[in-house]
């Protein structure tokens, strides 16, 4: 009951790369790099242990970027042109790579980093890849002219990359999908069909993670310019519910997203952030244990799970521990209060 996890991310190590930054540099090159890198996921999942998180990530220390980590690896994608353009509807600038011709994978992405992760604990572990309408977002395309189609290509990458993973010991799959609370009408028009496309035929647990963003400075902005009221959910839950996703990941804590709204899932696990990654302020566990409290007025204590809002990648690492320490004492608290 309230079983924990994080939704993917935490801060990279001073001696892996550059620390508080969404687009890191790494520190070292080639060999090194990766050595440096499966250290770095050695120290995370024990961190991760040791605050009670039940499903561990890798905490994407292979990546710099969520989406691009996974890009540098499609056929098609260049990254040697970048054209700096608006994403998120506007919300802030990105350096963005260049579909050039259609998109291929020719090779598995992150086998090696899940087969890595299996040998480092016994606890169930989840991996993330970024869904194909955020990878349209995070992409500026000369090959294909049309978001949906090059939505459904990356799909199909998508799922052939999933396949890949459960056989080499994946638990569960969480497809990272924020753009789903930017393009209300996209979702319903083509993107719940490409997320199905991209789960189609998976034996995993599969999870979709939608946000309102990391706690950097443009979507702080954002949230605010929202008002009192952030309403986005009540379009894309019942979308979500009708689609292949076993559970949604969504968030909660220190938000002014109406608890009401997860009465529209009526079916799905619900992973809910109950902890804030846009704050410096560490919650406690009776904070936790309330917004348990009040999410059980609309989901079963059965299909909750208890996860951040969103990735802690550029958070002081000391503050995202204390925000983990909290999230699983919080979890020990509500199973108990409400057995």
């Amino acid at each position: 009951m309230f079983e924990t996890t994080i939704v993917g991310s935490l801060p990279k190590p001073f001696w892996l790369a550059e620390t508080n930054r969404l687009w890191p540099q790494w520190r070292w090159e080639g060999d090194q790099l990766r050595r440096a890198q499966r250290d770095a996921v050695t120290v995370m999942v024990a961190l991760q242990e040791r605050a009670g998180i039940d499903v561990v990530t890798d905490g994407e220390m292979g990546r710099r970027h969520f989406v691009h980590g996974f890009l540098e690896r499609i056929e098609g994608v260049d990254f040697s042109r970048l054209v700096r353009d608006f994403i998120r509807d506007g919300r802030y600038q990105a350096d963005l790579p260049t579909v050039v011709a259609p998109v291929r994978r020719s090779a598995p992405v992150h086998v090696d980093d899940v087969r890595h992760l299996r040998a480092s604990t016994q606890r169930p572990i989840k991996l993330t890849i970024p869904g194909p309408m955020t990878m349209v977002d995070t992409l500026h395309d000369e090959a294909y002219g049309d978001r949906r189609t090059l939505a459904f290509a990356l799909a199909e990458i998508v799922n052939q990359e999933i396949l890949d993973l459960v056989e080499a010991g994946l638990d569960v799959v969480q497809l990272d999908e924020p753009a789903f609370n930017v393009y209300l009408d996209e979702v319903e028009e083509w993107g719940i069909a490409a997320l199905d496309r991209a789960l189609a035929g998976v034996r995993c647990r599969t999870a979709v993670h939608v946000c309102y963003g990391y706690g950097i400075e443009a979507n702080i902005a954002w949230k605010q310019s929202l008002g009192a009221v952030w309403d986005h959910y009540r379009r894309v839950l019942p979308a979500l519910e009708s689609s292949r996703v076993d559970e949604l990941s969504i968030e909660c804590a220190g938000s002014c997203v109406p608890i009401e709204l997860l009465g529209l899932v009526k079916k799905k696990r619900v992973a809910v952030g109950a902890v804030d990654v846009a704050s410096d302020r560490v919650e406690t566990p009776e904070e936790v244990v309330d917004t348990v409290r009040r999410v059980l007025e609309y989901v079963p204590r059965e299909r909750i799970a208890l996860s951040t809002n969103c990735g802690m990648a550029p958070m002081e690492r000391s503050l995202a521990e204390a925000k983990l320490a909290t999230l699983g004492a919080g979890a020990v608290l509500a199973r108990v209060r409400f057995d």
